[in-house]
């Protein structure tokens, strides 16, 4: 096959696999039976970064502007629209998929969602191995860990309270 078309193919299968309506994306990748809607919180990715100021000046150039951080402390939030990413130099050993239930994409707090602690049980009774667990029995900010299949590390960092329930 060409060079040129790899690139192409890989972006056509990628396009395809967007074209399933939410619904049937849903029951393809949800193995949790019974839980369509799994609300997992606010998305970002935390990135591992060498030179702070030469990533921002990046993610500048690409539209993202500073909500958080401190580059002298080498961390930065940064948001184009709804998307977050977080630079951290130093810090991190990878880059991580972060989730914070309980929050929307401006961090403010949601009335209802699904706190860290249930996600975890539910994760935990569809078989998956958490590398770092919530407390079961608190009720304020919390945080849990997984990998993926391939290694990536996944965070659920929710950074207020437990919701009252009804």
């Amino acid at each position: 096959m060409p060079k040129y078309l790899r690139p192409l193919l890989i972006g056509l299968l990628f396009m395809a696999a967007c074209q399933t309506t939410p619904e049937d994306g849903q029951q393809k990748q949800n193995s949790m039976k019974g839980d369509r809607n799994v609300e997992l919180g606010n998305f970002s990715i935390s990135l591992n970064v060498k030179d702070i100021a030469a990533s921002r000046t990046f993610y500048e150039k690409l539209g993202f502007v500073q909500t958080n951080g401190v580059q002298a402390d080498n961390w930065l939030v940064m948001q184009s629209g709804t998307t977050t990413i977080g630079l951290f130099q130093g810090m991190l050993t990878s880059n991580i998929l972060t989730f914070n239930p309980g929050w929307n994409h401006k961090k403010e707090t949601l009335d209802r969602f699904t706190d860290v602690r249930d996600l975890q049980s539910k994760f935990k009774k569809a078989g998956l191995t958490l590398v770092t667990e919530a407390d079961g029995n608190s009720t304020g900010p919390a945080h849990m860990i997984l990998t993926d299949p391939d290694g990536n590390t996944i965070m659920f960092d929710q950074h207020v309270d437990k919701p009252s329930t009804p």
